[in-house]
């Protein structure tokens, strides 16, 4: 079963540490690309989100931002790292030394850097912990809304393919009524020059021009790759599906191509044409299939 790559989740919880809130948001992309927006306490821990978050999603842009909110409950207790201002401080120096640069800190931009401040109120493996569950809670979420819009892009998907299917029977069904009208304004046309023509020669040619007119191949190719769409789209589990539609619309489009180059029958080129947009469709809601 197909899977979107468009979701959105959102989880929140309350504790000892004040409010704790998580949202999710995906969107399509060609790769796993994860963006964490966390807040100090919780930086320790972003490597545990991103395996957590790598072993449930395969494909798609993903922003997880975490709020952290204290309450009333969780009076702040601020407290100033020593060694962190050391650091911040000895970083200045050493950009100064190197270049004509002054830099100049206040006590209100040392205070803003990220670790001088901490709060020793909180209990931090308490927090990382219920930081880690709520992220599990919102990433099943995030997952069970991907799965529901993949029901629907499969719903859209198999319709496409349907249309597609019923045109290329079209196609196929007119493809002796060309021939037999090719052959009927070529020996028409002979007639009209009135001209001595070996009947063997003019078969001959004849014979090259069907063939150079044949779209048996294009329309064989067609129903297979309709086919395999259709097989993974409705195949359950298995690895992420969304780069095979991918490829499957490209030499969808390539038989499509071709089929029109060769068609001499308005019918058969208005039948290329609406196969097209189909592909098109089909392909616009490929994009978010993970």
């Amino acid at each position: 079963m197909i899977t979107s790559m468009t979701g959105v989740a959102r989880r929140e919880a309350h504790g000892v540490y004040g409010q704790l809130a998580i949202e999710l948001r995906s969107v399509n992309h060609r790769f796993l690309e994860p963006g964490f927006r966390l807040p100090d306490e919780l930086r320790a821990i972003e490597p545990e989100l991103r395996q957590a978050l790598a072993r449930q999603l395969r494909r798609g842009k993903v922003d997880c931002s975490v709020h952290l909110r204290s309450t009333a409950t969780a009076a702040q207790a601020l407290q100033v790292d020593d060694t962190a201002v050391a650091r911040l401080m000895a970083a200045a120096r050493a950009l100064s030394d190197k270049g004509p640069v002054a830099p100049t800190l206040d006590a209100l931009e040392v205070l803003r850097w990220p670790g001088v401040l901490r709060d020793d109120s909180v209990d931090r493996e308490l927090l990382q912990a219920a930081a880690q569950q709520l992220f599990n809670d919102a990433l099943t979420e995030l997952v069970a809304a991907r799965a529901r819009e993949g029901v629907r892009l499969r719903e859209l998907v198999l319709q496409r393919c349907s249309a597609l299917v019923a045109i290329v029977a079209q196609v196929s069904a007119r493809v002796p009524e060309v021939h037999a009208r090719v052959r009927e304004r070529l020996t028409a046309r002979v007639a009209e020059l009135q001209a001595a023509v070996d009947p063997a020669r003019l078969e001959q040619e004849l014979v090259l021009l069907l063939q150079r007119l044949d779209v048996a191949e294009e329309l064989d190719r067609l129903n297979g790759h309709l086919d395999e769409i259709q097989r993974i789209v409705g195949a359950q589990g298995g690895e992420a599906a969304g780069r095979r539609h991918d490829f499957l619309m490209q030499e969808q489009n390539r038989e499509v191509n071709t089929l029109s180059s060769k068609s001499q029958d308005l019918e058969m080129t208005r039948s290329a044409v609406d196969m097209k947009v189909l592909i098109e469709q089909m392909r616009e809601q490929i994009q978010n299939v993970e």
